[in-house]
């Protein structure tokens, strides 16, 4: 620090200042001290900065299949939000569904020293109520661990409710769904508020079908809902399955949405483009980041006068994939 302090022409505290990001600096002297910082390929002491400061400048994210589609633009809206807060992200992947992998990786962050853990729990546990350590500020994105933890998620019920709400408003007379594993939190909520809106609008429950989140796995029950002419309109519990939903469909020349409408989750950035295009929820992983961040920020920074849950509410996005039933099938 003595060395920047002395090719940048300032003080010792000035550098201080310029290294953990205090906004008392003039531009014009932080672009030199971080000039010399770079000469001179000084990097801060964390541990040093964090017996000042009391922060570490890290935050950890722990989440299970990264390869997933929400799970990765979770993942991708937490590391912004971060940045922006002149945070880095420590990611912890986890494989097996129980509370004891959780908690292994709670404690591998930990001893990477940061200062928060968002938890995208979108798995159902071997246990219904997570314990985690009480000393770390944690926020629960896409997951239920029995309300004990700040958390934030889309309001998969009124997005579900949204997209049946709108194929029964073109007239079908009920909505097939294909939803995810069982053993997601995501596509449980899907599939109950599914239910529960053809029930409150008393439309026959058709058979539940149940995929993997992949394309394989949409066309897989779309061969089987193909063969059935009473199916009119289907809610996929993602694009994926859906556009193996579609691929099947046309393959045994039934036409969306002329025969059939199709409704997806998610808006992939593919969506816009499936022949036809879909239309299907959209979720805003920008601002469940924001969220996850603000709300960790606020127990590191010991604020309690703010939220400890926040639902973000997703939006039908219409496209060319639904219409009304054909004619004489109401």
């Amino acid at each position: 620090m003595a060395d920047v302090a002395t090719m940048a022409g300032v003080s010792s505290q000035t550098v201080s200042r310029v290294a953990n990001n205090r906004d008392n600096v003039d531009q014009a002297t932080r672009e030199k001290v971080l000039a010399a910082m770079q000469v001179l390929g000084y990097r801060p002491n964390t541990a040093a900065r964090a017996l000042v400061t009391g922060r570490f400048g890290a935050l950890g994210v722990v989440s299970f299949d990264v390869g997933a589609h929400g799970n990765a633009r979770t993942l991708a809206a937490v590391a912004d939000a971060a940045r922006e807060a002149d945070f880095s992200i420590n990611f912890m992947g986890v494989r097996a569904q129980t509370e004891a992998a959780v908690r292994k990786a709670f404690r591998h962050l930990m001893l990477q020293s940061v200062d928060g853990i968002v938890l995208v729990e979108s798995q159902i546990l071997d246990t219904p109520s997570l314990q985690l350590p009480p000393t770390m500020p944690i926020v629960v994105a896409d997951g239920d661990t029995g309300h004990r933890y700040p958390n934030v998620d889309f309001d998969q019920a009124y997005g579900a409710r949204s997209a049946v709400t709108h194929l029964l408003g073109l007239g079908h007379r009920t909505v097939w769904h294909v939803a995810g594993p069982h053993d997601s939190f995501a596509a449980r909520r899907r599939a109950e508020s599914w239910h529960r809106t053809l029930t409150a609008a008393g439309a026959p429950i058709p058979p539940v079908s149940y995929g993997d989140w992949t394309a394989q796995s949409g066309y897989r029950i779309g061969q089987e809902l193909a063969r059935r002419p009473e199916v009119t309109a289907v809610f996929a519990a993602n694009d994926q399955m859906a556009l193996g939903v579609m691929l099947a469909l046309h393959e045994a020349g039934r036409r969306i949405p002329e025969d059939i409408s199709v409704v997806g989750f998610d808006d992939v950035a593919e969506a816009a483009y499936f022949l036809p295009p879909l239309t299907t929820v959209r979720q805003n992983f920008e601002v469940v980041g924001r969220h996850c961040v603000t709300l960790l920020l606020d127990q590191i920074e010991g604020r309690t006068d703010g939220p400890r849950s926040l639902a973000v509410e997703p939006e039908l996005v219409v496209r060319e994939s639904t219409a009304p039933p054909p004619s004489g099938t109401v």
